[in-house]
């Protein structure tokens, strides 16, 4: 990368479509321009995401003024990269599985496009730029609305059989045993662990579902209330971290990376979290992984617009033949 390579960046989620201008180059901390960010208006079917993902993309393009070498996208769902489809996505996103969106954004706009699911780029982006720029390997995990992951060597992507490695939320805890996951599941980390898991915990334990200006609470507010001694606020992040930090603790005796990579924010949580988390982990991690460092993401909500923007230059996984 001599020159700065400069790529159309989407980042289409179940809520919202971000797009930017971002430029990478090699030494450089990469450069976000020309942010926004739409609604996805998810509900109304694939086809209106794909028009909404189209319209954010040509909204770059024109207020680049300049060549750029491609577009890259991250987007939640099931995405096999080889081909920039959606494979698969569960019913926060109706209808989005079977869009073939890296084909359809080339259609409208004459550019290649690469597709990376979200957590995929996500990890990309924070290991080849951010926190595990100088890690061998690293495991990154995002704990927000939902839970991903991802494992990336050497900055490749383990993608796996079916292109779903890395979907941590759907790994099992004790925490969770019984729990009925969206997925069709039980016993699932994402239910109990997210935000909204913690949400619903805590109004399991009669806290009050409304803040001081009478909306309905959510998790900033229960963090302030743990922080103040309420026990229903503990209790409730409690347990998503003593979940987090046991399937943390049991990936990392599998996957023995450099360094965990914990973003997302659920883990910009307080001291009643972090210290459960610390619990899990302890508990379950083997002795010579014990010290596997935590670090906090450090490229924020830019990290799955860097990722996807990095794949269009330096593809994201490496082929077996």
């Amino acid at each position: 990368m001599a020159q700065g390579k400069k790529v159309v960046a989407i980042d289409i989620g179940g809520t919202k479509i971000a797009s930017a201008l971002v430029t990478l180059e090699e030494g450089a901390k990469p450069v976000v321009e020309f942010y926004d960010k739409i609604p996805t208006e998810a509900k109304k079917g694939g086809q209106q995401v794909l028009a909404n993902a189209i319209k954010m993309a040509r909204r770059v393009i024109e207020l680049a003024g300049e060549d750029v070498c491609g577009i890259g996208v991250s987007s939640g769902g099931v995405i096999d990269p080889r081909t920039g489809d959606v494979t698969y996505a569960n019913d926060m996103m109706p209808g989005w599985g079977g869009t073939h969106l890296g084909a359809e954004l080339t259609a409208a706009t004459g550019l290649p496009a690469r597709v990376l699911n979200d957590v995929h780029a996500h990890a990309l982006g924070e290991a080849r730029w951010g926190a595990g720029r100088d890690a061998s390997s690293c495991l990154v995990v995002a704990v927000g609305t939902g839970i991903g992951g991802a494992f990336v060597e050497r900055g490749s992507i383990m993608l796996g059989a079916h292109n779903e490695a890395g979907h941590i939320g759907h790994v099992s805890c004790t925490d969770a045993a019984g729990v009925p996951c969206q997925c069709g599941a039980t016993g699932h980390l994402e239910t109990i662990a997210c935000g909204p898991g913690i949400i619903d915990r805590y109004l399991e334990l009669g806290g009050d579902p409304k803040d001081e200006d009478g909306n309905d609470v959510d998790g900033a507010v229960i963090d302030r209330r743990a922080a103040a001694g309420e026990k229903a606020a503990i209790d409730a992040e409690a347990r998503s971290g003593h979940a987090i930090g046991e399937v943390l603790g049991s990936l990392v005796n599998m996957l023995d990376p450099d360094c965990i990579i914990l973003s997302g924010s659920v883990a910009q949580c307080g001291p009643a979290w972090h210290d459960a988390m610390a619990a899990g982990w302890s508990e379950a991690v083997m002795p010579p992984c014990a010290k596997t460092p935590i670090v906090s993401g450090n490229l924020g909500g830019d990290a799955p617009l860097v990722g996807a923007a990095e794949n269009i230059v330096k593809s994201a996984y490496v082929e077996f033949e």
